[in-house]
């Protein structure tokens, strides 16, 4: 079993015993949504912590959707309910990149595609400088800002 998984049901046992209702509740949706995704397709499978890292950080990003609509619909009490659960799932994910450390992944990223290309990569091979980006990111920032980075940095 995935080493994060298992800090997961050890976690919502304590928050259990604790009587700490919205970490055992944010608890339960994380492992259900993973238990979810070790089932989903043809055959069951266990997820490394790489794949429960990349679930947490979908559940995260609902949370902060969700959060965002309550607020736009002035249910203030469900929108903080929302931003206490997704910090209950920020302390299981990666800290997230600050600008100047993702602008220096990109850089780099850029540079090797430039080199592979021979000359600086333009609009057309976004997609090229994404995956590179993307592999080096692997979870520490969010694909918006990534793509928004890559745009900034194949424009200037």
């Amino acid at each position: 079993m995935a080493d994060l998984k298992t800090r997961l049901k050890n976690d919502l046992t304590v928050a259990m015993k604790a009587r700490e209702t919205v970490t055992a509740g944010a608890l339960r949706m994380a492992l259900t949504a993973v238990t979810n995704e070790e089932v989903s397709g043809k055959t069951a499978r266990e997820l490394s912590d790489d794949e429960v890292v990349k679930v947490l950080s979908r559940e995260a990003k609902k949370r902060k959707e969700a959060a965002e609509a309550f607020d736009g619909a002035g249910r203030v009490e469900k929108a903080e309910l929302e931003r206490q659960e997704l910090a209950v799932l920020e302390t299981y994910l990666p800290k997230q990149l600050d600008d100047a450390e993702l602008a220096s992944i990109v850089d780099k990223a850029f540079d090797a595609v430039a080199a592979q290309l021979g000359e600086a990569p333009g609009q057309r091979q976004m997609g090229q400088v994404m995956k590179a980006v993307n592999a080096e990111v692997a979870g520490r920032a969010e694909g918006g800002r990534v793509a928004a980075a890559v745009k900034a940095k194949l424009a200037g």
